[in-house]
């Protein structure tokens, strides 16, 4: 069956799925974007990314291309035309399509919108979360407004390489203190020797991830205590257990780093009951 995308108004087939060659997100990387989590359809933590979408496009001073209503219906319908139970729904909006030029357009131009839907297979990330991953160490170099969710990537798809290459499926930002600000493509969490989970707090050049968010929630729930406190590389290496949350993770243990085993370099208990008691709750939230 040929996946079908939404663009700018109308379902196609993603094969004959084009954007101008002057939107201003593929020659300027003027634009955001969002990832949803599909559980059986619906889409997860659906308030915490329409809300963070909202302040992106505005922090940006794009207007939203629609209401929320609407833009839900789009997302719901992009999926339905899938077929896609178990997923994750990419949405990305663009200033729209201008003469290049730096500066905004003089003349207002209409956002630009593209959502896809791809599968997941939930028993093979239930497999990598069983086993734990790697993560490598880089130093942090990317721009000083990583809490907008932006499509320049390219500091953060370079560090994703330099983890593949050196076997792991994660990079984790390391700042000029020393201490890890975040993954790529995920928060990055440790619980420490006295038993306190710790995450970076969103003061700093963090995005503030929304499965980080509702996780906060989780485990607070679950009588863990929470310090959203920096730790370095040697922290994370002698901690209990360290993991990474976004929507494409959800929470993955993360067992070595740098080639150096977490604690005693087994997937922790913890870990493996948040994933749980997210996912729980983001089955249960799903809309």
């Amino acid at each position: 069956m040929s996946r079908i995308a939404y663009v700018n108004g109308r379902f196609v087939p993603k094969s004959q799925a084009t954007v101008h060659i002057e939107d201003r997100g593929y020659q300027l990387a003027d634009a955001v974007y969002e990832v949803w989590a599909l559980f059986d359809g619906k889409l997860a933590d659906p308030e915490g990314h329409f809300a963070r979408l909202e302040r992106s496009l505005s922090e940006l001073r794009i207007d939203m291309p629609m209401s929320r209503k609407a833009l839900t219906t789009v997302l719901r319908e992009t999926v339905r035309r899938n077929r896609i139970r178990e997923g994750l729904v990419y949405l990305q909006v663009s200033r729209g399509v201008a003469r290049r030029d730096h500066a905004f357009p003089t003349v207002p131009t209409p956002p630009a919108v593209v959502v896809t839907v791809s599968r997941v297979d939930r028993a093979a990330t239930e497999a990598r979360a069983a086993a734990g991953v790697a993560v490598v160490t880089t130093p942090e170099n990317r721009w000083g407004r990583c809490d907008i969710k932006t499509v320049g990537l390219l500091p953060n798809a370079l560090a994703k390489q330099k983890a593949r290459e050196a076997g792991a499926v994660e990079a984790w930002f390391v700042d000029d203190l020393g201490l890890v600000t975040e993954g790529a493509s995920s928060n990055a969490w440790i619980l420490d020797g006295d038993g306190v989970l710790r995450t970076r707090d969103t003061q700093a050049n963090i995005l503030r991830g929304v499965t980080r968010l509702s996780l906060l929630d989780v485990a607070r729930e679950a009588g863990l205590k929470v310090d959203e406190r920096p730790f370095t590389p040697d922290e994370a290496v002698q901690a209990r257990e360290a993991f990474i949350t976004g929507a494409g993770t959800l929470v993955l243990p993360v067992t070595r780093i740098d080639g150096k085993p977490v604690g005693d370099g087994k997937v922790g208990p913890v870990a493996s009951r948040l994933r749980q008691l997210y996912i729980e709750r983001a089955k249960a939230t799903a809309i």
